[in-house]
């Protein structure tokens, strides 16, 4: 075959200078026609649109084009011509194919559609079907976005570690990491390991969230953000909760809780914007295919602003539903930690808009959140929006070391662990706030998408690290 280099699709589909010979290397997508022609749908990821190939029977082996059948990885040069077909401006009228590699009628995806279960069951296989390509397309262009938000406004890109002796959230649900042989543990006379030849000499964990390390950061950086892989060990089978997924969590001195809240909601309009701007054809996908009104939906985000709502109003809303006659499963009162059905119902049928919640029960967040004056409430952000519940949630932390101090030992938190959190308290401490984006959640809202496990290319679930 003559050797002429490459051309992908995404920019084929955009000449118009007819009449060239190219080369184009993909995957069949369907071969269909007649005794003479044939038509040969061709993608090789770079969109989701294929382009059509021309075969003309007569100019070919019988031989080799029997093995051109639905997923086989062929080359072909081409001729570049206007199409008449509906769609697509260009075709290729096929000179030389090249056959890279056959593919057996056992492949799974033939033309057929299947259900997005049964395409979990080959998570190997999924990213070539339309869905999971573009899917992982608007993922890489999400995780660009971020990088371009945090970059032009003078942020540092900060690796915190995955591999952690400290525990975030006090929340206790963690992956140990150990190389000790789990069939012969050492243990004291209480019966509790002895970690001295573990490989780190104590007890380590995989990392729930980057944010203590992210404020030391902040308070020397000034503005900082991490995204990375964290992992929970919550046994949550739900549609929204992985147990390894990948979080965004900037950090930043000097930002109030107001501040915070204005950085989280341009920073989420920001990548929607992105989207619409660069996944345009992807999301139409997704919007015909899946969710009607998914372009609708982030277009309103991107215009609206969020709604401010202390939790206290939250709850006096929710309440009154209740009288009104709505069912929620869970209760309602002033204390509650809020479920998604609660915090949907703010966004998509009280307010119609994304909200963000402030001003939470301290008894219900986090150790290191700042305290109100009331000494009940803490300055907690949660942003809630359509179909998720909460996406991003973050908070003005707790600057003063004695507040501090006290919150740790009321939530019985080892302090032997918290020194050096602590310290940043003791050397010249300052306000700071930041948040967390659980990366997927954003995933979730830009592509429709109903299930968590559909925007990760290999999702890690309870009971479940195939691939």
């Amino acid at each position: 075959m003559e050797k002429i280099s490459r051309t992908k699709i995404v920019d084929l589909l955009k000449r118009e200078d007819f009449g060239t010979m190219v080369n184009v290397k993909g995957w069949v997508r369907t071969r269909r026609g007649s005794k003479q022609v044939n038509f040969i749908a061709l993608n090789d990821g770079s969109t989701i649109n294929n382009v059509q190939v021309v075969v003309d029977l007569s100019n070919f082996d019988e031989e080799m084009l029997k093995l051109i059948t639905t997923g086989a990885c062929i080359s072909v040069n081409g001729l570049m011509v206007e199409s008449v077909g509906s769609g697509q401006k260009v075709e290729l009228q096929a000179k030389e194919i090249e056959v890279l590699g056959a593919c057996d009628n056992t492949y799974p995806l033939q033309k057929k559609g299947h259900s997005l279960e049964f395409l979990r069951e080959i998570a190997h296989l999924r990213p070539r079907t339309n869905t999971f390509g573009a899917v992982f397309r608007i993922r890489h262009n999400m995780a660009m976005a971020i990088h371009q938000f945090f970059h032009q406004r003078g942020f540092v890109y900060f690796h915190t570690p995955i591999i952690t002796a400290s525990d975030c959230e006090g929340a206790g649900q963690m992956f140990q990491v150990t190389t000790k042989n789990l069939y012969d543990l050492k243990k004291d006379e209480n019966g509790a390991i002895i970690y001295d030849d573990d490989f780190f000499g104590k007890q380590a964990s995989l990392t729930v969230s980057g944010q203590l390390e992210g404020e030391l950061a902040a308070t020397a950086l000034g503005a900082i953000y991490t995204f990375g892989p964290t992992f929970r060990a919550e046994n949550s089978n739900t549609p929204r909760h992985l147990a390894e997924f990948w979080m965004v969590e900037p950090e930043v001195a000097f930002n109030d809780i107001i501040d915070n809240m204005d950085l989280a909601e341009d920073f989420i309009k920001f990548c929607v914007q992105w989207a619409l701007d660069n996944c345009m054809d992807d999301i139409k996908f997704l919007n015909d295919m899946f969710d009607k009104e998914l372009i609708e939906r982030l277009q309103s985000v991107v215009k609206e602003d969020f709604i401010r709502l202390p939790y206290t109003e939250g709850i006096q809303i929710l309440e009154k539903a209740v009288l009104d006659g709505h069912k929620f499963e869970f209760p309602i009162y002033w204390g509650v930690d809020l479920a998604s059905e609660h915090e949907r119902y703010l966004v998509e049928n009280h307010f119609k808009r994304p909200v963000i919640l402030t001003d939470y029960p301290k008894e219900i967040k986090a150790f290191y959140m700042k305290q109100n004056e009331d000494g009940k409430t803490v300055r907690a952000m949660d942003v809630l929006f359509p179909k998720i519940g909460e996406i991003i949630g973050g908070s003005e932390r707790e600057a003063d070391y004695d507040k501090l101090a006290t919150r740790i030992q009321e939530m019985d938190i080892p302090m032997k662990d918290m020194w050096w959190y602590l310290d940043t308290r003791r050397f010249g401490t300052c306000p700071h706030s930041g948040f967390g984006l659980g990366f997927e959640r954003l995933l979730l809202f830009v592509t429709g998408m109903a299930n968590i496990r559909d925007v990760i290319p290999f999702p890690r679930t309870p009971r479940n690290a195939e691939f």
